[in-house]
Protein backbone atom coordinates (compact mmCIF):
# COMPACT_ATOMS: atom_id res chain seq x y z
CA UNK A 1 0.00 0.00 0.00
CA UNK A 2 1.36 3.84 -1.18
CA UNK A 3 1.58 6.43 1.46
CA UNK A 4 -0.82 8.53 0.04
CA UNK A 5 -3.02 5.73 0.20
CA UNK A 6 -2.76 4.76 3.43
CA UNK A 7 -3.13 8.29 4.56
CA UNK A 8 -6.42 8.57 2.35
CA UNK A 9 -7.74 5.47 4.52
CA UNK A 10 -6.43 6.39 7.67
CA UNK A 11 -8.55 10.12 7.03
CA UNK A 12 -11.26 8.24 6.35
CA UNK A 13 -11.63 6.29 8.88
CA UNK A 14 -11.22 8.92 11.46
CA UNK A 15 -14.02 10.99 9.22
CA UNK A 16 -16.39 7.78 9.97
CA UNK A 17 -15.26 8.16 13.73
CA UNK A 18 -16.53 12.08 13.57
CA UNK A 19 -19.97 11.47 11.61
CA UNK A 20 -20.27 8.51 14.54
CA UNK A 21 -19.99 10.49 17.30
CA UNK A 22 -21.26 13.78 15.59
CA UNK A 23 -24.73 11.99 15.06
CA UNK A 24 -24.80 10.94 18.53
CA UNK A 25 -24.10 14.74 19.54
CA UNK A 26 -27.01 15.95 17.44
CA UNK A 27 -29.35 13.45 18.46
CA UNK A 28 -28.96 15.53 22.41
CA UNK A 29 -29.24 18.56 20.39
CA UNK A 30 -32.22 17.88 18.56
CA UNK A 31 -34.54 20.54 20.39
CA UNK A 32 -31.85 23.14 20.00
CA UNK A 33 -33.02 26.22 17.87
CA UNK A 34 -31.14 26.05 14.14
CA UNK A 35 -28.60 29.18 14.93
CA UNK A 36 -27.11 27.07 17.88
CA UNK A 37 -27.24 23.99 16.23
CA UNK A 38 -25.09 25.09 13.04
CA UNK A 39 -23.19 27.34 16.07
CA UNK A 40 -22.32 23.37 17.24
CA UNK A 41 -22.07 21.59 14.07
CA UNK A 42 -19.00 24.38 12.88
CA UNK A 43 -16.87 24.32 16.11
CA UNK A 44 -17.05 20.32 16.60
CA UNK A 45 -15.91 19.89 13.03
CA UNK A 46 -13.85 22.93 13.01
CA UNK A 47 -11.70 20.52 15.40
CA UNK A 48 -10.98 17.91 12.66
CA UNK A 49 -10.18 19.99 10.00
CA UNK A 50 -7.58 21.31 12.43
CA UNK A 51 -6.38 18.13 13.28
CA UNK A 52 -6.02 17.41 9.80
CA UNK A 53 -4.11 20.68 9.39
CA UNK A 54 -1.84 20.10 12.13
CA UNK A 55 -0.95 16.85 11.25
CA UNK A 56 0.05 18.28 7.43
CA UNK A 57 1.63 20.85 8.60
CA UNK A 58 3.54 19.02 11.74
CA UNK A 59 4.85 16.35 9.72
CA UNK A 60 5.10 17.29 6.00
CA UNK A 61 4.81 20.89 5.21
CA UNK A 62 6.71 22.05 7.89
CA UNK A 63 8.35 19.07 9.74
CA UNK A 64 12.11 20.63 8.90
CA UNK A 65 11.39 23.45 11.10
CA UNK A 66 9.52 22.23 13.88
CA UNK A 67 11.77 21.05 16.80
CA UNK A 68 10.63 17.57 18.39
CA UNK A 69 9.22 19.03 21.46
CA UNK A 70 6.89 21.11 18.92
CA UNK A 71 6.11 18.14 16.47
CA UNK A 72 5.95 16.22 19.48
CA UNK A 73 2.72 18.26 21.16
CA UNK A 74 0.86 18.72 17.87
CA UNK A 75 0.93 15.26 17.65
CA UNK A 76 -0.10 14.71 21.41
CA UNK A 77 -3.36 17.24 20.35
CA UNK A 78 -4.04 14.65 17.52
CA UNK A 79 -3.89 11.93 19.94
CA UNK A 80 -5.76 13.05 22.96
CA UNK A 81 -8.31 13.94 20.62
CA UNK A 82 -9.26 10.78 19.06
CA UNK A 83 -8.21 8.44 21.74
CA UNK A 84 -10.97 9.96 24.10
CA UNK A 85 -13.39 9.66 20.92
CA UNK A 86 -12.15 5.80 20.58
CA UNK A 87 -13.66 5.41 24.16
CA UNK A 88 -16.84 7.41 23.10
CA UNK A 89 -16.93 5.06 20.28
CA UNK A 90 -16.96 2.33 21.95
CA UNK A 91 -19.51 3.38 24.32
CA UNK A 92 -21.91 4.25 21.61
CA UNK A 93 -21.63 1.17 19.85
CA UNK A 94 -22.26 -1.22 22.41
CA UNK A 95 -25.45 0.81 22.93
CA UNK A 96 -26.08 0.39 19.54
CA UNK A 97 -25.96 -3.25 19.88
CA UNK A 98 -27.83 -3.52 23.00
CA UNK A 99 -30.71 -1.97 21.46
CA UNK A 100 -30.55 -4.14 17.88
CA UNK A 101 -30.65 -6.64 20.55
CA UNK A 102 -33.41 -5.41 22.04
CA UNK A 103 -35.23 -4.72 18.97
CA UNK A 104 -34.56 -8.19 17.62
CA UNK A 105 -36.13 -9.84 21.00
CA UNK A 106 -39.51 -7.40 20.82
CA UNK A 107 -39.86 -8.51 17.27
CA UNK A 108 -39.58 -11.83 17.43
CA UNK A 109 -41.61 -11.92 20.53
CA UNK A 110 -44.26 -10.41 18.40
CA UNK A 111 -44.11 -13.02 16.19
CA UNK A 112 -44.51 -15.63 17.82
CA UNK A 113 -46.65 -14.45 20.41
CA UNK A 114 -48.66 -11.88 18.51
CA UNK A 115 -47.82 -9.53 21.34
CA UNK A 116 -47.73 -5.55 20.97
CA UNK A 117 -44.58 -5.39 22.49
CA UNK A 118 -43.62 -3.96 25.97
CA UNK A 119 -45.86 -2.10 27.80
CA UNK A 120 -44.79 1.09 29.45
CA UNK A 121 -48.18 1.12 31.71
CA UNK A 122 -46.41 -0.25 34.67
CA UNK A 123 -43.90 2.17 34.63
CA UNK A 124 -43.27 5.32 37.51
CA UNK A 125 -44.99 8.02 35.99
CA UNK A 126 -42.78 10.25 38.35
CA UNK A 127 -39.51 8.49 36.94
CA UNK A 128 -37.25 11.11 34.19
CA UNK A 129 -38.48 10.05 30.55
CA UNK A 130 -35.08 9.49 29.44
CA UNK A 131 -34.44 6.41 26.87
CA UNK A 132 -31.90 3.92 27.30
CA UNK A 133 -30.22 5.36 23.98
CA UNK A 134 -29.92 8.78 25.74
CA UNK A 135 -28.78 7.71 28.75
CA UNK A 136 -25.90 5.90 26.63
CA UNK A 137 -25.14 8.63 24.08
CA UNK A 138 -24.73 11.26 27.04
CA UNK A 139 -22.52 8.51 29.09
CA UNK A 140 -20.15 8.23 26.21
CA UNK A 141 -19.94 11.92 25.17
CA UNK A 142 -19.18 12.81 28.93
CA UNK A 143 -16.57 10.16 29.13
CA UNK A 144 -14.25 11.21 26.01
CA UNK A 145 -14.97 14.82 27.17
CA UNK A 146 -13.93 13.56 30.69
CA UNK A 147 -10.70 11.65 28.93
CA UNK A 148 -9.89 14.79 27.68
CA UNK A 149 -9.56 16.74 30.72
CA UNK A 150 -8.04 13.82 32.47
CA UNK A 151 -5.12 13.72 29.71
CA UNK A 152 -4.75 17.22 29.59
CA UNK A 153 -4.13 17.37 33.46
CA UNK A 154 -1.65 14.28 33.07
CA UNK A 155 0.43 17.31 30.73
CA UNK A 156 -0.01 19.74 33.19
CA UNK A 157 0.48 18.15 36.63
CA UNK A 158 1.52 14.44 35.69
CA UNK A 159 4.49 14.74 33.91
CA UNK A 160 6.79 15.85 36.78
CA UNK A 161 5.01 14.79 39.94
CA UNK A 162 7.54 12.38 40.96
CA UNK A 163 7.10 9.89 43.43
CA UNK A 164 9.82 8.22 45.73
CA UNK A 165 8.88 4.44 46.03
CA UNK A 166 10.79 2.91 49.11
CA UNK A 167 11.35 -0.56 48.82
CA UNK A 168 13.13 -3.06 50.74
CA UNK A 169 15.42 -5.72 49.08
CA UNK A 170 15.84 -8.93 50.74
CA UNK A 171 19.20 -11.25 49.67
CA UNK A 172 19.91 -14.05 51.11
CA UNK A 173 23.45 -14.06 50.48
CA UNK A 174 24.12 -10.37 51.22
CA UNK A 175 27.39 -9.65 53.17
CA UNK A 176 27.08 -8.15 56.58
CA UNK A 177 28.49 -4.85 55.31
CA UNK A 178 26.38 -4.30 52.91
CA UNK A 179 22.97 -4.57 55.38
CA UNK A 180 21.26 -1.12 55.18
CA UNK A 181 22.98 0.34 52.17
CA UNK A 182 20.64 2.43 50.34
CA UNK A 183 20.53 2.54 46.39
CA UNK A 184 18.63 4.75 44.22
CA UNK A 185 17.31 3.83 40.91
CA UNK A 186 16.26 6.10 38.01
CA UNK A 187 15.29 5.19 34.71
CA UNK A 188 14.29 6.45 31.01
CA UNK A 189 14.89 10.33 31.66
CA UNK A 190 14.31 10.82 27.94
CA UNK A 191 16.00 14.66 28.22
CA UNK A 192 14.56 15.58 24.78
CA UNK A 193 11.05 15.28 25.93
CA UNK A 194 11.04 17.36 28.75
CA UNK A 195 9.72 20.94 28.57
CA UNK A 196 9.70 22.32 32.43
CA UNK A 197 13.80 22.57 33.73
CA UNK A 198 12.66 23.45 37.08
CA UNK A 199 10.48 20.45 37.91
CA UNK A 200 13.41 18.20 36.01
CA UNK A 201 15.68 19.97 38.77
CA UNK A 202 13.35 19.21 41.73
CA UNK A 203 12.97 15.67 41.07
CA UNK A 204 16.55 15.51 41.02
CA UNK A 205 16.57 17.37 44.45
CA UNK A 206 14.01 15.11 45.51
CA UNK A 207 16.61 11.81 44.68
CA UNK A 208 19.73 13.88 46.38
CA UNK A 209 17.93 14.49 49.84
CA UNK A 210 17.08 10.61 49.67
CA UNK A 211 21.10 10.81 50.02
CA UNK A 212 21.42 7.39 48.73
CA UNK A 213 24.84 5.24 49.14
CA UNK A 214 25.20 4.55 45.02
CA UNK A 215 22.94 5.02 42.34
CA UNK A 216 21.21 2.64 39.10
CA UNK A 217 20.30 4.78 35.81
CA UNK A 218 18.72 2.22 33.78
CA UNK A 219 18.76 3.85 30.07
CA UNK A 220 17.27 5.94 27.53
CA UNK A 221 19.28 8.96 28.29
CA UNK A 222 17.67 10.28 25.34
CA UNK A 223 15.16 9.82 22.72
CA UNK A 224 17.27 9.59 19.65
CA UNK A 225 20.26 12.51 19.43
CA UNK A 226 23.25 13.28 22.11
CA UNK A 227 22.71 16.46 21.92
CA UNK A 228 18.87 16.53 23.59
CA UNK A 229 21.08 16.17 27.10
CA UNK A 230 23.10 19.49 26.22
CA UNK A 231 20.20 21.39 27.81
CA UNK A 232 19.82 19.34 31.23
CA UNK A 233 23.74 18.03 31.88
CA UNK A 234 24.27 20.56 34.51
CA UNK A 235 21.31 19.10 36.12
CA UNK A 236 21.53 15.53 36.17
CA UNK A 237 25.63 15.66 36.61
CA UNK A 238 24.68 16.83 39.88
CA UNK A 239 23.42 13.18 41.11
CA UNK A 240 26.28 11.54 42.73
CA UNK A 241 26.80 9.21 45.88
CA UNK A 242 29.68 7.73 47.82
CA UNK A 243 30.23 4.18 46.27
CA UNK A 244 29.34 5.60 42.47
CA UNK A 245 26.59 6.30 39.83
CA UNK A 246 26.51 3.35 37.45
CA UNK A 247 24.59 3.40 33.80
CA UNK A 248 23.60 1.49 31.07
CA UNK A 249 22.27 2.12 28.09
CA UNK A 250 18.66 1.79 26.52
CA UNK A 251 17.06 1.49 23.39
CA UNK A 252 16.51 5.06 22.45
CA UNK A 253 20.32 5.43 23.04
CA UNK A 254 21.92 4.07 20.08
CA UNK A 255 19.99 5.94 17.60
CA UNK A 256 18.36 3.52 15.69
CA UNK A 257 14.83 5.69 15.63
CA UNK A 258 15.75 8.76 13.63
CA UNK A 259 17.52 9.37 10.10
CA UNK A 260 21.32 9.94 9.61
CA UNK A 261 22.84 10.79 6.93
CA UNK A 262 25.65 8.12 7.44
CA UNK A 263 26.42 4.89 9.49
CA UNK A 264 30.14 7.49 10.76
CA UNK A 265 27.30 9.81 12.06
CA UNK A 266 25.57 7.34 13.94
CA UNK A 267 27.91 5.86 15.79
CA UNK A 268 29.61 9.75 16.35
CA UNK A 269 26.13 10.54 18.16
CA UNK A 270 26.69 7.35 20.32
CA UNK A 271 30.11 7.58 21.24
CA UNK A 272 29.55 11.58 22.47
CA UNK A 273 26.40 10.69 24.57
CA UNK A 274 28.54 7.61 26.04
CA UNK A 275 31.12 10.47 26.86
CA UNK A 276 28.42 12.26 28.09
CA UNK A 277 28.11 10.07 30.89
CA UNK A 278 31.72 9.77 31.25
CA UNK A 279 31.41 13.60 31.87
CA UNK A 280 28.57 13.47 34.63
CA UNK A 281 30.72 11.05 36.43
CA UNK A 282 28.64 8.33 35.87
CA UNK A 283 30.09 4.81 35.54
CA UNK A 284 28.31 3.86 32.11
CA UNK A 285 28.56 -0.37 31.65
CA UNK A 286 29.12 -1.90 28.13
CA UNK A 287 28.69 -5.81 29.18
CA UNK A 288 30.73 -5.56 32.18
CA UNK A 289 30.93 -5.92 35.54
CA UNK A 290 32.41 -4.17 38.93
CA UNK A 291 33.46 -5.78 41.91
CA UNK A 292 32.19 -2.92 44.75
CA UNK A 293 33.92 -3.45 48.11
CA UNK A 294 33.17 -2.07 51.42
CA UNK A 295 35.51 -3.20 54.49
CA UNK A 296 36.78 -6.10 52.76
CA UNK A 297 33.51 -7.45 51.80
CA UNK A 298 32.33 -7.08 48.24
CA UNK A 299 29.00 -7.58 45.77
CA UNK A 300 29.15 -7.22 41.97
CA UNK A 301 27.58 -4.42 39.94
CA UNK A 302 27.11 -6.05 36.20
CA UNK A 303 25.86 -4.18 33.49
CA UNK A 304 25.09 -4.50 30.01
CA UNK A 305 23.70 -2.90 27.00
CA UNK A 306 20.22 -3.09 25.86
CA UNK A 307 19.00 -6.24 25.73
CA UNK A 308 15.06 -6.57 24.47
CA UNK A 309 12.69 -9.02 22.91
CA UNK A 310 11.61 -7.30 19.75
CA UNK A 311 14.00 -4.66 20.12
CA UNK A 312 17.98 -4.70 18.75
CA UNK A 313 19.63 -6.97 21.15
CA UNK A 314 23.20 -5.50 21.77
CA UNK A 315 23.83 -6.98 25.18
CA UNK A 316 25.81 -9.79 26.06
CA UNK A 317 25.56 -11.25 29.92
CA UNK A 318 27.81 -13.92 29.33
CA UNK A 319 30.85 -11.67 28.34
CA UNK A 320 29.88 -9.20 31.68
CA UNK A 321 29.37 -12.17 34.24
CA UNK A 322 32.66 -13.40 32.99
CA UNK A 323 34.98 -13.87 36.62
CA UNK A 324 32.01 -13.00 38.81
CA UNK A 325 31.51 -16.55 40.51
CA UNK A 326 33.29 -16.12 43.52
CA UNK A 327 30.69 -12.81 44.42
CA UNK A 328 28.03 -13.72 46.82
CA UNK A 329 25.42 -11.37 45.18
CA UNK A 330 25.21 -9.86 41.93
CA UNK A 331 22.78 -6.92 40.88
CA UNK A 332 22.09 -6.20 37.10
CA UNK A 333 21.37 -3.10 35.26
CA UNK A 334 19.62 -3.69 32.13
CA UNK A 335 16.99 -1.85 30.33
CA UNK A 336 14.33 -3.81 29.21
CA UNK A 337 12.42 -5.94 31.58
CA UNK A 338 11.88 -8.78 28.91
CA UNK A 339 15.46 -8.94 29.21
CA UNK A 340 15.10 -10.84 32.57
CA UNK A 341 12.60 -13.83 31.61
CA UNK A 342 14.74 -14.02 28.35
CA UNK A 343 18.20 -14.47 30.06
CA UNK A 344 18.26 -14.12 33.60
CA UNK A 345 15.91 -16.21 34.99
CA UNK A 346 16.84 -19.40 36.30
CA UNK A 347 19.76 -19.47 33.44
CA UNK A 348 22.33 -16.98 35.09
CA UNK A 349 23.10 -16.56 38.71
CA UNK A 350 21.99 -12.74 39.07
CA UNK A 351 20.50 -11.69 42.61
CA UNK A 352 18.42 -9.00 41.30
CA UNK A 353 17.75 -7.09 37.91
CA UNK A 354 16.95 -3.46 37.50
CA UNK A 355 15.10 -2.26 34.72
CA UNK A 356 13.04 0.75 33.43
CA UNK A 357 11.65 0.97 29.27
CA UNK A 358 8.29 0.08 29.85
CA UNK A 359 7.29 3.62 31.44
CA UNK A 360 3.72 1.83 32.73
CA UNK A 361 2.86 3.39 29.16
CA UNK A 362 2.53 6.58 31.45
CA UNK A 363 -1.06 5.54 31.84
CA UNK A 364 -2.94 3.37 33.74
CA UNK A 365 -4.49 2.58 37.63
CA UNK A 366 -2.86 2.40 40.78
CA UNK A 367 -4.90 3.01 43.38
CA UNK A 368 -5.36 0.83 46.99
CA UNK A 369 -3.09 -2.37 45.16
CA UNK A 370 -5.04 -2.12 41.72
CA UNK A 371 -2.45 -1.83 39.65
CA UNK A 372 -3.36 -2.05 35.83
CA UNK A 373 -1.74 -0.38 32.54
CA UNK A 374 -2.48 -1.11 28.92
CA UNK A 375 1.07 -1.74 28.84
CA UNK A 376 0.69 -5.26 30.68
CA UNK A 377 -0.89 -7.06 27.49
CA UNK A 378 3.23 -6.93 25.97
CA UNK A 379 5.53 -6.81 28.97
CA UNK A 380 4.37 -9.11 31.54
CA UNK A 381 6.65 -7.66 34.15
CA UNK A 382 5.81 -3.76 33.81
CA UNK A 383 6.45 -1.89 36.94
CA UNK A 384 7.25 -2.75 40.54
CA UNK A 385 8.73 -5.55 42.31
CA UNK A 386 8.46 -9.46 40.89
CA UNK A 387 10.43 -12.59 42.46
CA UNK A 388 10.82 -15.87 41.30
CA UNK A 389 12.86 -18.36 43.43
CA UNK A 390 15.73 -16.46 44.56
CA UNK A 391 15.72 -14.16 42.03
CA UNK A 392 14.29 -10.39 41.59
CA UNK A 393 13.41 -7.99 39.21
CA UNK A 394 12.74 -4.46 39.61
CA UNK A 395 11.30 -2.26 36.61
CA UNK A 396 11.54 1.25 37.79
CA UNK A 397 8.08 3.38 35.98
CA UNK A 398 10.54 5.82 34.16
CA UNK A 399 11.88 9.56 35.36
CA UNK A 400 10.79 11.06 32.10
CA UNK A 401 8.23 10.68 29.16
CA UNK A 402 7.92 10.12 25.48
CA UNK A 403 5.45 10.58 23.19
CA UNK A 404 2.54 11.82 24.80
CA UNK A 405 3.72 14.57 26.69
CA UNK A 406 2.29 13.96 30.52
CA UNK A 407 1.61 11.05 32.83
CA UNK A 408 -2.06 9.99 33.46
CA UNK A 409 -1.98 7.60 36.92
CA UNK A 410 1.53 6.01 36.30
CA UNK A 411 3.20 8.59 37.62
CA UNK A 412 7.26 9.52 37.27
CA UNK A 413 9.21 7.10 39.84
CA UNK A 414 12.67 7.93 42.14
CA UNK A 415 13.01 4.18 43.73
CA UNK A 416 14.78 4.07 46.84
CA UNK A 417 16.04 0.57 47.74
CA UNK A 418 17.43 -0.69 51.50
CA UNK A 419 19.50 -3.69 51.03
CA UNK A 420 19.01 -6.37 53.93
CA UNK A 421 20.24 -9.69 54.45
CA UNK A 422 17.79 -12.01 54.93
Amino acid sequence: MSRGLFLGLFIFLFFLADLYIFGALKQLTKNWNLANQRILSFVYWSIPVICILIFFGAFFWFNDRLSFKARNFLASFIFIIYISKLFSGVILILGDVLRVGQWSFRSISNLFQGTSGISDSNLDPDLPKITRSEFITKTALAVGATHIGAMGYGIISGAHDYRIRRIPLKLANLPGQFHGLKLAQISDIHSGSFFNKTAVKGGVDMLLAEKPDIVFFTGDLVNNEAKELTEYFDIFKQIQAPLGVFSTLGNHDYGDYTQWSSEKDKQANLKTLMEGHKLMGWHLMMDEHKRLKVDGEEIGIVGIQNWGKGFHQYGDLKKALENTSDLPVKLLLSHDPSHWREQVLNKSEVDVSFAGHTHGMQYGVEIAGLKWSPVQWRYKEWAGLYQEGNQQLYVNRGYGYLGYPGRLGILPEISIFELQKG
